[in-house]
């Protein structure tokens, strides 16, 4: 069988948090989503217009260091000025900072920080996809 046509990207990512309200106040009030969609009290899905992040409730005696095995979430800015608008932005909320901005090789800037479950983001100015951020 022959690969099928491309995918249209990675659009949605779902986390396991033990806090699921700070987690939806972390994601809506500091990151800018919206929630698209709360089907029960265990359960959120937000979105930026073009993604979908779900934040599941874990389950008693979640142990993430065992059972994700996921690196970080990128935002992806428009501009390259708004990879630093949204460190210090972040830093003001006390938000955890990983790695401060810096500029890549391949012309990308991007920092890193936390949510309140230790999940790592990257806020992340990348030439071939910020120029369709907007859209």
């Amino acid at each position: 069988m022959n690969r099928p046509k491309s995918t249209a990207g990675i659009h949605h990512v779902a986390l396991n948090v033990r806090d699921l309200e700070r987690c939806e106040q972390f994601y809506v009030d500091l990151m800018g989503m919206r929630v698209e969609w709360r089907p029960d009290r265990d359960n959120v899905y937000l979105t930026s217009g073009r993604d979908n992040l779900a934040l599941h409730r874990a389950a008693d005696g979640f142990a993430p260091a065992v059972q994700q095995r996921l690196d970080h979430i990128g935002f992806i800015v428009e501009r390259l000025d708004d990879v630093d608008a949204w460190h210090g932005f972040l830093v003001e909320q006390g938000v955890c900072i990983k790695a401060g901005p810096r500029t890549h090789r391949d012309g990308a800037r991007s920092f890193y920080c936390q949510d309140p479950e230790g999940t790592v983001v990257q806020v992340i100015y990348h030439p071939p996809l910020s120029a369709g951020a907007d859209q």
